[in-house]
């Protein structure tokens, strides 16, 4: 287990310089040196002054670097910030629109997108994660009216959303093509203040695909790692998980609605970092392209993870695998704390692990049920 640094260093100057002293097998990265007096005067230099001595001239010390000034658009943005944060929409000053997708769009969604470039770095052109705030102001116009007028997405709980801080958010899947997470991302953008960024954890495979993976980079979303999906919620980010993996979006039109068993990675996850799980229902999203029969022994010898039958396809082509207009509605459930009562040990435990997940399973079937 990874020895936690002093919360001292979490607090300390970053232009102090740091010294690492050994325990047992590990390096521990201290503040100051433990054995510095510090600012209390040695005997040896009293007696060289009372000798008639000249007293040792005090080292230069380094200046310190300069803070980085608030960016402009944003009034009184804190210089440093504990995690990667958006600001208020009170806060946000629009420029003057230019271009045909300011045009496009109502001062609200114009808002919330110059909120999300706090989450990069001035002058960088994305995040640490991937996310380009610029590819996510040139795409949302056609995502918004998929979400708008196509799915004409209705959502309710907003207010079991943390106000500030991580967040898994642990949902159903469904529909093929992953316009669930899609039309989640809208939504949580939408009815948030400050506006939050979900971060949707996306299967290998689909990592794996050219152009579709740097797109999804590029709009925020990130390829299932645990080292990503630590980095996320050390970064205070909203974070979605679909935990029925493959299975959900597989599963056959006898099957709508029932959650498939979940994988616990996200519970280990939760209770390591402290981190409250949010259960989340989509309804809809089974509807969009139901599944007749999934040719599995074709779909294996073709390198696919399926191949499925549906109304529409393979009848109508690629076409075939477009969603149909269905109605979504999109629910949060009260926040699950397991984190307050097990502890990070917790994770250590698989029984207990398991136990978690089929609990945050139970809460998504119930969500499904009282809303359809």
């Amino acid at each position: 287990m990874t020895e936690q640094i002093p919360r001292l260093l979490l607090d300390a100057d970053p232009d102090e310089e740091l010294v690492t002293v050994q325990r047992g097998d590990k390096n521990v990265a201290l503040v100051r040196d433990p054995f510095d007096l510090g600012d209390s005067t040695d005997n040896f230099v009293e007696h060289l002054e009372r000798l008639g001595f000249e007293p040792l001239p005090e080292p230069a010390r380094p200046r310190p670097r300069e803070r980085e000034r608030p960016r402009p658009h944003i009034a009184g943005a804190p210089p440093r910030r504990k995690h990667s944060r958006t600001p208020n929409l009170a806060e946000v000053e629009l420029p003057a629109p230019a271009g045909l997708i300011d045009r496009l769009l109502g001062p609200d969604e114009r808002k919330r997108l110059v909120a999300l470039q706090e989450l990069v770095s001035r002058g960088a052109p994305y995040d640490r994660f991937g996310f380009s705030p610029e590819v996510t102001r040139n795409v949302f116009p056609l995502f918004y009216a998929l979400y708008r007028f196509y799915f004409r997405v209705k959502s309710q709980g907003h207010e079991n959303l943390p106000k500030e801080g991580a967040a898994i958010l642990a949902g159903n899947h469904g529909g093929l093509l992953p316009f669930d997470g899609a039309m989640g991302i809208i939504d949580i953008l939408m009815h948030t203040d400050p506006p939050r960024l979900l971060r949707t954890i996306v299967d290998r495979w689909a990592g794996s695909l050219p152009w579709v993976n740097v797109f999804y980079a590029r709009v925020g979303q990130i390829v299932g790692t645990r080292e990503n999906f630590n980095e996320l919620l050390a970064d205070g980010q909203f974070v979605l998980v679909f935990p029925e993996g493959m299975d959900g979006i597989t599963k056959n039109v006898t099957q709508r609605y029932r959650v498939q068993p979940f994988r616990v990675g996200f519970i280990e996850h939760a209770l390591r970092t402290q981190t409250p799980i949010v259960p989340m229902a989509f309804l809809g999203s089974d509807d969009q392209a139901p599944i007749l029969y999934d040719m599995k022994p074709l779909a294996k010898r073709l390198g696919l993870p399926m191949l499925p039958i549906t109304p529409t396809f393979p009848w109508f082509g690629p076409a075939g695998l477009l969603p149909y207009p269905v109605s979504y509605k999109i629910v949060y459930g009260e926040p699950l704390h397991f984190h307050e009562r097990f502890g990070p040990e917790g994770a250590d435990d698989s029984r207990l692990v398991r136990y978690l997940a089929k609990q945050v399973r139970r809460s998504v079937q119930l969500l499904i049920d009282r809303n359809r």
